[in-house]
């Protein structure tokens, strides 16, 4: 039996570095949207590479439900994001180790209704890797960030990602952010930006921003805001975002998913970690981030 969603990325070991205080936190795009969807009830799998030495976030997972296709390897992927002012979109992202590229093998036998492809970094998931997901006929969701993060002298920075014709083709749903998008298209409003990412191929593009998240869709938008009570978790936006979006897509509507995806993030937002609510939380908040009839 396939399963709902499965996810492909790095575990990353995040050191999160504030102005005041600095934490260790599990991160990984894996982690934040495998939290998320098997707490909605879906059939989770996550394939990823860890170390030995941080494999209780595989167990972790796992009481939770989740099936996990782990391979160890030397070292994990280890992430410093500084955050030198309180305003939580301004960051440095450091890459002091790497778990390695993913292979076609690691996917071959994946089976899901949706694939979601969360790289840390350019190189992490080959462009071969995305084509044998692809031709599984499912729906692939893949976010831009890890193909236009590049390492130069230890130091995550964005670059323009050569050869995307090739990739986006394949993609059902495309994830950025507005300076992501910026980069890729020269448009720095963000409706003109998703509609260009959009003429590249992928049938929806979820973009967030410091204010909330987009989809375009068949060349319209819909949107909805963030409305955190406080902001204390900034690492880990997108990709709740992009997991609670595509998790509700599978049986709902862009309009409705993206509200809903609103609030499981605004929901996340309030703490640092992988999303952890009740899902009655998210019930009252998306209640609320509907239109009133």
């Amino acid at each position: 039996m396939p399963f709902d969603i499965a996810f492909v990325g790095h575990y990353t070991k995040d050191i999160i570095a504030y102005p005041h205080l600095t934490r260790t936190v599990d991160g990984g795009a894996f982690n934040y949207g495998a939290n998320v969807a098997v707490r909605m009830g879906l059939r989770v799998a996550v394939v990823t590479r860890v170390a030995r030495e941080d494999w209780h976030v595989v167990a972790g997972l796992e009481r939770l439900g989740v099936t996990v296709f782990a391979r160890p390897t030397p070292a994990s992927t280890l992430l410093r994001l500084t955050y030198p002012t309180d305003n939580l979109d301004e960051r440095t992202i450091e890459l002091l180790s790497s778990a390695g590229p993913f292979t076609v093998e690691e996917v071959a036998d994946l089976q899901a209704k949706a694939f979601a492809i969360g790289a840390s970094v350019r190189g992490e998931v080959p462009a071969e890797v995305v084509e044998a997901l692809a031709a599984k006929g499912g729906i692939l969701a893949l976010d831009v960030q890890g193909f236009i993060r590049v390492a130069r002298d230890g130091t995550l920075t964005f670059n323009d990602w050569p050869g995307k014709e090739s990739i986006l083709r394949h993609v059902t749903v495309l994830k950025t952010d507005a300076v992501e998008a910026q980069l890729l298209t020269g448009e720095a409003d963000r409706h003109a930006a998703a509609k260009r990412l959009a003429a590249y191929g992928p049938c929806e593009v979820l973009l967030t921003h410091g204010g909330g998240v987009l989809v375009c869709h068949d060349g319209v938008f819909d949107e909805a805001p963030f409305v955190p009570e406080a902001v204390r978790g900034r690492s880990g936006r997108g990709d709740t975002c992009t997991s609670a979006y595509l998790s509700r897509r599978l049986t709902a509507p862009p309009a409705d998913a993206v509200r809903w995806a609103a609030a499981v993030t605004s929901l996340k937002l309030e703490a640092e970690g992988p999303f952890s609510r009740p899902m009655a939380e998210v019930e009252a908040l998306y209640a609320r981030l509907c239109p009133q009839r």
